[in-house]
């Protein structure tokens, strides 16, 4: 009989603690939205869907963001006006998460081309007429919108902008300085986008700090999406910019040459640098609009979050014009 040794008793085993922090990835924070909005894509052409916005219910309003920001400049506005109607606001092409086609031409990034996104994009969700509100940027696509589907917009807003062709014939001497990015992004397809890439955060966070009467309007989520956006899209940012030296000012000195003007009821908000500049803003308007109300507004230029409850009152009484 062979003797065997006691069997050893188990002992469950556990694994040590390892302090892996350096392996994590940080945690990614939600891109922010618009509360309440649903989120869709909507092709307006063979190559380009955009990233919409959409809540309420009622006769359809459609809200364009401006530089440097996205649909989320709309979200106070938006969600106000979406208790008396239909709130569309889409990333124009080339911003935010919208589809950004390389600029192969001057048509590629056009105000013409960027407005029939926009129609399109109404006519996709169901609606053949519809209200307009731009801001910068988006007010110049506004503004074409205006001038070359006038069956389709029943009321025009355009914030702090002058259209193309005027803007550029205001801006002279020391006072264009403030548009100095202006100049940088119409030079020839290369060293702008190579020069904003270098810095991005630095280039367009410049914008965010010095436009804004009140710094606390783009909170740091907020703020964090604008600079995440416009960093993937420096060359079609810049590409919409180039546009507007082109063929934007073509647009609009034929249509000038023509006397065609804006048919529907326009409202034109703006900060008080008109004076400042050296030009009459309201006379320049006027000048493409008969039925037109030119309002100050004592904000600074991100006017739909600096002043969210006078923009929603100035659209009201726009709609209901």
């Amino acid at each position: 009989m062979t003797d065997h040794p006691p069997a050893t008793p188990s002992i469950p085993f556990t694994r040590p603690a390892i302090n892996d922090q350096r392996t994590k990835e940080p945690p990614v924070e939600p891109e922010p939205t618009i509360p309440g909005f649903d989120y869709r894509r909507v092709a307006v052409s063979e190559d380009v869907s955009l990233n919409v916005a959409v809540g309420g219910t009622g006769t359809p309003v459609v809200l364009l963001h401006g530089f440097p920001q996205t649909h989320l400049m709309w979200r106070h506005v938006a969600a106000d006006l979406a208790a008396d109607h239909t709130v569309i606001c889409p990333d124009l092409r080339g911003y935010g998460d919208s589809d950004k086609p390389l600029e192969d031409g001057p048509h590629t990034y056009s105000k013409r081309t960027m407005a029939r996104d926009v129609v399109t994009l109404a006519q996709e969700m169901g609606y053949d007429r519809f209200a307009l509100a731009g801001h910068d940027r988006g007010a110049l696509v506004a503004f074409r919108a205006g001038l070359d589907h006038p069956d389709v917009i029943t009321h025009l807003a355009c914030l702090d902008v002058l259209p193309t062709l005027d803007m550029w014939e205001a801006l002279h001497g020391v006072p264009a300085a403030v548009g100095f990015h202006l100049y940088l992004m119409v030079q020839p397809q290369g060293l702008p986008e190579l020069m904003i890439t270098a810095s991005a955060d630095a280039f367009f966070g410049h914008f965010l700090d010095v436009w804004a009467n009140d710094p606390d309007a783009v909170p740091a989520d907020v703020r964090a999406a604008y600079l995440r956006a416009c960093r993937e899209a420096v060359p079609s940012i810049v590409a919409d910019y180039r546009a507007s030296a082109g063929i934007d000012v073509e647009h609009d000195e034929a249509d000038r040459a023509a006397g065609n003007r804006l048919a529907m009821p326009v409202a034109v908000l703006q900060q008080d640098w008109g004076a400042a500049l050296g030009f009459e803003a309201a006379a320049l308007w006027g000048a493409w609009a008969d039925d037109l109300r030119h309002s100050t507004v004592s904000c600074g230029h991100f006017m739909a979050e600096e002043a969210p409850t006078d923009i929603g009152k100035a659209l009201r009484d726009l709609m209901a014009r």
